[in-house]
């Protein structure tokens, strides 16, 4: 989670309401009503996300863009719906992403962890190596198989010309973090890098976003771009591209392979060089047998699939490189919280199954922190309930679990966090509700 974020905007009811969820999700929330001030408030605070709106007075927000553009943080834009093609110039000057009004809070908040944990791994990178780049991202993959062979994959396809490509594994696993690694060794590397989720119950509307919408279709504006359009000559990453209705695919697929589109309405095929990286969390042999994912684009994006491995099956050394990473990130953001942890917290740590992979293990450690401030060392006591008192994976006797006992306990977590509400838990597992709901009934879980 993100320790700061810098709002700007001239609007004070924006600045009222968006700060407040942000102050009650656990951030630390700076607001100014001008760019000057608000460039002068970041070098107070050194905020790791700006949500800047592009209409300010004084200085604009593209100007303000531009001398953020040198400093270690991640920009996020607000603008309206007359400013869209401002906002695709602003991207290509250096903006993380871009939000049209009014915004969906959630979506928001989405977007502002993913940009704050790129700012840390850029200032970590930055303390640990003293300096920054794709090529030391890439390292920190890990250096013993299985990931070894997942840094030469990525590396082969990043500077290929193969215009489709499917990263798979669990949720949690680092799969957005894989595409943006591969967007940033591309030779497109400066051009936009997208991101849409396919989870989406409405076909009509996800079409629209993706492909965009011609004059007069539904009463929508001349020339609605879509993001694929917007992403022209870098990268659109499509999460859970599985999800996406039949149809889409068969047009994603069509995309691929003949380097064009039609926005919907249009009769016109206008030329697109795009590369689209598709990611999933379910099995693709089931989701082939099923249906759901069509054949014609399955063939499209699995010339040489990137498999990633969840952390239970990475090599031990490379697993306390993540923690310790993930520590030095989450202590940036939180004053007075140790960067050690003692032995016997590192080896239950390391021993545990992390069936909710790299989320699970940001959520367990920046809690460990929190309850650690003012201490020299995170100790065992500081840890959640569960480590501290069960038994099974963190004790040394060891008590076998299955790969299905360990996912029906963190379904069952994930679900009384959320008190039950099966679309949010789905969400935050990284699969659809329809497969929760098949997993919940396969292992009899009371919800």
């Amino acid at each position: 989670m993100a320790d700061s974020i810098l709002l700007i905007d001239d609007d004070a009811s924006v600045l009222r309401a968006v700060g407040a969820f942000f102050e009650q999700r656990g951030w630390d929330v700076f607001r100014e009503l001008s760019g000057e001030a608000g460039l002068a408030m970041w070098e107070r605070t050194h905020a790791e996300v700006v949500l800047l709106d592009l209409n300010l007075p004084g200085i604009d927000g593209l100007e303000v863009l531009e001398q953020l553009r040198a400093r270690e943080t991640a920009v996020i834009l607000l603008t309206g719906d007359g400013d869209v093609r401002a906002a695709v110039q602003a991207m290509r000057s250096g903006a993380e992403n871009f939000l049209v009004k009014p915004v969906d809070l959630e979506h928001l908040m989405e977007a502002a962890k993913r940009a704050a944990e790129k700012v840390r791994l850029r200032r970590l990178n930055r303390a640990l190596v003293g300096q920054t780049g794709p090529h030391d991202v890439l390292e920190a993959l890990g250096t013993h198989e299985p990931m070894r062979s997942v840094r030469a994959q990525i590396t082969t396809l990043a500077r290929s010309d193969q215009a489709g490509i499917l990263l798979e594994g669990e949720s949690g696993t680092g799969k957005r973090t894989v595409a943006r690694i591969l967007h940033d060794l591309s030779l497109q590397r400066e051009e936009p890098f997208l991101e849409v989720s396919c989870m989406v119950p409405d076909a009509t509307a996800l079409q629209a976003q993706l492909f965009g919408t011609e004059a007069g279709v539904d009463g929508t504006p001349p020339l609605q771009q879509g993001l694929i359009e917007m992403a022209d000559g870098g990268t659109l990453l499509l999460t859970e591209i599985v999800a996406a209705p039949a149809s889409i695919q068969h047009l994603l697929a069509q995309v691929i392979s003949s380097r064009s589109f039609r926005r919907v309405g249009g009769v016109r095929e206008i030329p697109v060089d795009v590369r689209l990286i598709g990611t999933t969390s379910e099995s693709t042999a089931d989701a082939l047998s099923s249906g759901r994912f069509v054949k014609e684009l399955y063939y499209q994006v699995r010339v040489t699939p990137i498999a990633m491995p969840p952390l239970r099956e990475r090599h031990r050394e490379d697993l306390l490189a993540v923690i310790r990473r993930k520590v030095e990130g989450l202590v940036t953001g939180l004053p007075g919280a140790p960067s050690k942890l003692s032995d016997e917290v590192m080896e239950r740590l390391l021993a545990y199954q992390w069936p909710g992979n790299l989320r699970e293990m940001a959520n367990v450690l920046e809690r460990a922190l929190l309850a650690s401030r003012g201490r020299e060392q995170v100790e065992v006591e500081h840890l959640p309930a569960e480590f501290r008192a069960r038994p099974g994976p963190f004790d040394r006797r060891h008590t076998p679990l299955t790969v299905e006992e360990v996912e029906r306990m963190h379904i069952d977590r994930t679900l009384k966090h959320h008190k039950g509400n099966r679309t949010r838990a789905a969400a935050e597992l990284g699969i659809s509700r329809a497969t929760l709901i098949a997993k919940i009934k396969r292992y009899a879980i009371p919800h």
